[in-house]
């Protein structure tokens, strides 16, 4: 029998909040702290802004010399390890992994290195000598392992939006392995530093516009426009069972199921197909039945085919037995390679609490979204008891999907 794998520390920064305790009280408040931002060669956007504080485990020389997301990625991996009471320095810093889903990297540095060449006429003696570990696809990752001094492995899993749900994956499967003892595993997003993304959902109409940026995510609305882009992370401290127990650890919930597979069709059309598919898969792998799960938190970013394909893929298997379902990014926008581990984190108290969050900026139902239990403005209260396992959802482009299911841990 396979030891279970549990979570035990989480650490996180989203736009409407920096640990789990304000995320989630803003989730259930309602509170949206959207802004404009100034873009090079764009002008004014929508974007998603975290407001941590980079100097809380960084100094500025180390700030300067690294990276954003890296930055995320430090500040998520130590909140996680403080939450889960773990003092590194007296655990063996080679059993630990660092598994960093991320949507792309290196993006910001080259952006940024090509505009500040260009003042001086392309002399490559300005171009920043820490571009090269800066952009890196292993960074964030690797900005963890340097700042606490961990020596086990580390590497990045590039899975586009899907990249949140395949850290958690890979630090699974890695304690199954027993390559590591404890893994810092979920995802993290610089995105809203880089024009190019912004200008390329723009390109594709598909970039939220709004008068008032609060509104300006609103998946499953008729009158949704696009995407709000936002930066964040979220960061799990895993462990097998065994040694939660024996520390004596808060269990947070178990990792019961997941799955992830390819579209093989489309660089950017979802296939609803295949998303049932993953869905279907992860579900088989926990050993469950669709009718087991309680709560469903869709990936729909607001575009107005995404959102429509994650519908049908959901009703084909659900079909009559719906669980509640509810979405996170009316609140935060899409994190990109965060998007995933954040919005899991947003639901993880559900199984403390029984409070389930609803969707967010659903002022008139695209018919074509409608679905049983669809949690459109109201937060809904149950028996917490009566909560046993959250499914996530997590799709991203080149038509790669993640499933993750969570269940409440009972000893």
């Amino acid at each position: 029998m396979k030891e279970k794998i549990v979570i035990t520390g989480i650490g996180l920064t989203a736009p409407n909040g920096d640990s789990l305790s304000e995320f989630r009280n803003n989730l259930i408040n309602k509170r949206v702290l959207f802004q404009f931002i100034e873009l090079r060669y764009i002008g004014k956007v929508i974007a998603g802004v975290c407001h941590y504080n980079p100097l809380k485990y960084q100094n500025k020389k180390e700030l300067r010399a690294g990276t954003r997301a890296g930055s995320i990625s430090i500040y998520c991996a130590r909140e996680a390890l403080n939450d889960a009471k773990i003092d590194i320095s007296s655990v063996s810093r080679d059993r630990i992994g660092v598994y960093v889903g991320i949507t792309e990297h290196g993006n910001v540095e080259t952006e940024n290195e090509i505009a500040n060449i260009k003042e001086f006429n392309y002399d490559v003696r300005f171009w920043n000598h820490y571009h090269n570990p800066r952009t890196v696809a292993n960074n964030p990752a690797g900005e963890v392992t340097v700042n606490l001094g961990i020596t086990g492995p580390h590497y990045c899993i590039g899975g586009a939006c899907a990249a949140g749900n395949l850290g958690i994956i890979q630090g699974v499967q890695q304690l199954m392995l027993g390559e590591v003892d404890y893994a810092i595993a979920g995802g993290v997003s610089e995105s809203i530093h880089t024009f190019g993304i912004f200008a390329s959902f723009k390109s594709q109409n598909a970039l939220a516009t709004n008068e008032d940026p609060n509104k300006a995510s609103r998946p499953f609305d008729i009158n949704r426009n696009g995407i709000v882009v936002s930066e964040g992370g979220a960061l799990y401290l895993l462990e097998r069972l065994g040694s939660a127990k024996k520390r004596g650890a808060k269990i947070y919930a178990e990792i019961a199921g997941w799955a992830t597979n390819s579209d093989g069709t489309s660089y950017v059309l979802p296939n609803p197909d295949r998303q049932a598919e993953c869905m279907a898969k992860a579900i088989l792998n926990a050993g469950i039945t669709p009718d087991n799960i309680d709560i469903l938190n869709t990936h729909a970013t607001a575009t107005k085919a995404g959102d429509i394909q994650e519908c049908q893929a959901i009703r084909k298997v659900f079909q009559k037995n719906f669980p509640y379902i509810n979405n996170t990014k009316g609140f935060i926008g899409h994190a990109m390679g965060a998007a995933g581990a954040l919005e899991l984190a947003g639901n993880i108290p559900s199984f403390e609490d029984g409070i389930i969050h609803p969707c967010h900026n659903i002022e008139t139902l695209d018919p074509k979204c409608e679905l049983t239990n669809l949690l459109q403005k109201e937060k809904l209260y149950k028996n917490p008891e009566e909560i046993k396992y959250i499914l996530n959802n997590s799709f991203g482009m080149l038509g790669i999907n993640s499933t993750l299911i969570i269940k409440r841990f009972e000893d």
